[in-house]
């Protein structure tokens, strides 16, 4: 096992101190891989044999802490999505630094090599908390594990299934965005929708948050169809959307480069004039806006403010772009922060003050877990312009609001 120092910086964000709304002790501070990171598209290397020095024996595998507070991040390093993985990482190294906090030490282990291994590893060295995974399969076979030890899990998962016996979901849920930008609809007097959502868990999901929240704001569905994604299945999709009944306002609840091939037909097959709605995947695509036919579309995400400075300075510090996912690590180190200003080491992770009604804030904006244990998130509602996109209604600065 690998450990690095996490070097001071100097040029400390003014608007993660107030995020995280406590006062920062100034102090030298440590992120401990578990192991090394190789970088992609290189093979690691085989370890050399340490030479074991004259004196006394060096006790092997992590120091130990009795002021700072274990906690495990569980992100995939290696294999296929070793890239997302990497950028978490990278994000919550940022957000100790940021923070100066020399209460928390984070050490990374890697899901790729099993899931199950790295959390009993995690469990095994005395952490109390852990930050990840970040798939739902994953995070399925670490919380029975971690809720045996009484360790609660916040996943960087967006599957609202995943949630409940000490797991915590805090990824983008597609049922908030799309309940948002419906609310916002309704406000602006549109009421008949329609919707197009592609085969599968995500669009089934989808389907479902669009009737519930057209339900509670008063509105009335009158078409939903699936599509494979095929330009065929489209076609058909917006044929059977154009025959059952007239709309104002039409969800496609897919990514924005669906999105893109999809608004031509719908425009020249009866949905001419209607407002196109979008879920938070389109956050993701900046290509969106480039699309004259999506001109004057919506959609409901976290504002992406605060994240453009960190994605600035992840720049300036790792020489590539960070994964948007990137900021679900940083926000979870300042919750943790936050909350171990008032958490003994050594003893469990106070896992009422998840619940804090007022919730926490960061990057992504203000965010709570509620009894489910599903991140609820203050959401803005953006517009797709010629080259950018707006904000047409900003995100409430907290609940109750």
């Amino acid at each position: 096992m690998t450990e690095t120092d996490a070097p001071r910086q100097a040029d400390v964000f003014a608007w993660a101190k107030r995020s995280a709304r406590i006062a920062f002790a100034a102090s030298a501070l440590a992120l401990a891989a578990c192991q090394s990171i190789v970088p992609k598209g290189q093979a690691p290397t085989a370890p050399t044999a340490p030479t074991r020095p004259s004196g006394p024996e060096v006790v092997q595998g992590l120091p130990t802490d009795t002021a700072r507070h274990r906690v495990a991040l569980l992100v995939p390093t290696t294999g296929p999505n070793a890239g997302v993985g990497q950028s978490i990482a990278n994000a919550t190294t940022l957000a100790l630094m940021d923070t100066k906090t020399d209460k928390v030490r984070i050490t990374t282990y890697d899901t790729a090599t099993g899931a199950a291994a790295a959390a009993s590893r995690a469990l095994a060295d005395g952490n109390r908390l852990i930050l990840g995974p970040l798939l739902a399969e994953d995070a399925r076979i670490v919380g029975p594990i971690a809720a045996r030890a009484n360790v609660p899990v916040i996943s960087f998962s967006n599957d609202a299934s995943i949630a409940g016996e000490g797991v915590y979901a805090m990824g983008y849920n597609p049922g908030q965005s799309i309940e948002r930008v419906v609310s916002f609809a309704r406000e602006k007097g549109l009421s008949r929708f329609g919707a197009l959502v592609p085969r599968g868990v995500y669009g089934e999901r989808s389907g479902n948050a669009l009737l519930r929240a057209v339900e509670q704001a008063g509105g009335t569905v009158v078409s939903l169809q699936t599509f494979d994604r095929s330009p065929a299945s489209i076609t058909a999709a917006v044929k059977k959307l154009q025959a059952s009944s007239s709309y104002d306002a039409l969800l496609i609840a897919d990514s924005g480069r669906v999105a893109i091939q999809i608004a031509p037909i719908v425009r020249k097959n009866g949905g001419a004039s209607a407002r196109l709605l979008g879920t938070e995947l389109w956050n993701a695509d900046t290509s969106l806006a480039a699309s004259p036919v999506l001109r004057g579309a919506w959609f409901a995400s976290v504002s992406d403010g605060l994240y453009r400075q960190l994605a600035t300075k992840y720049r300036a510090r790792y020489g590539t772009a960070p994964f948007r996912l990137s900021s679900l690590g940083y926000d979870s180190v300042l919750l943790t922060v936050r909350i171990a200003q008032d958490w003994r080491p050594g003893t469990p992770f106070p896992v009422a003050r998840l619940r804090d009604a007022g919730g926490f804030s960061g990057i992504d904006g203000a965010f709570r877990f509620g009894r489910s244990g599903v991140a609820e998130r203050a959401l803005e509602v953006n517009e797709v312009g010629a080259g950018t996109f707006s904000i047409v209604d900003p995100a409430p600065r907290g609940f109750g609001e």
